[in-house]
């Protein structure tokens, strides 16, 4: 296995939860485990931009990550190509979900089996994490 999937349902349009994504001051406050805070260098939302940022540990340590928006099909789906190591494809789809709110679907898919294995223990509970804080964020609370 080398693909990590979630999903989850927020009481919000896709507009909404879109907006968060392209918008770097509410992704820089949101992206990360919990505990982890964002310093982004560049920031270009469009397909084949530039994401590089730092994300600061709350155990001090910090982890520079380099990115490129591969695909965003506005308030439907975003795909980042994480170019730093460990390398994957981070793929967050956006759909109105039955009875109102939107249905965000994570899929993360390492390009090497054996590093997803080796870090899945951090990334499964990580990748909700960061639906918790999005979470947060939607609603206007503080992260």
């Amino acid at each position: 296995m080398h693909t990590f999937r979630t999903a989850r349902t927020f009481d919000a349009t896709p507009e909404a939860v879109f907006a968060t994504l392209q918008t770097p001051e509410r992704l820089a406050r949101w992206w990360g485990p919990e505990g982890f805070t964002n310093t982004f260098e560049v920031f270009e939302f469009r397909p084949g931009g530039m994401w590089r940022f730092v994300m600061h540990g709350p155990d001090g340590r910090h982890y520079p990550n380099e990115s490129v928006f591969a695909e965003i099909v506005p308030h439907r789906r975003v795909r980042i190509e994480h170019r730093s190591l460990p390398h994957f494809v981070l793929c967050i789809d956006l759909a109105p979900a039955p009875g109102g709110g939107t249905l965000l679907s994570w899929e993360q898919a390492f390009s090497d089996a054996d590093v997803a294995q080796a870090v899945r223990h951090i990334v499964e509970p990580a990748n909700e994490q960061n639906l918790d804080r999005l979470g947060r964020e939607l609603q206007g609370s503080p992260n």
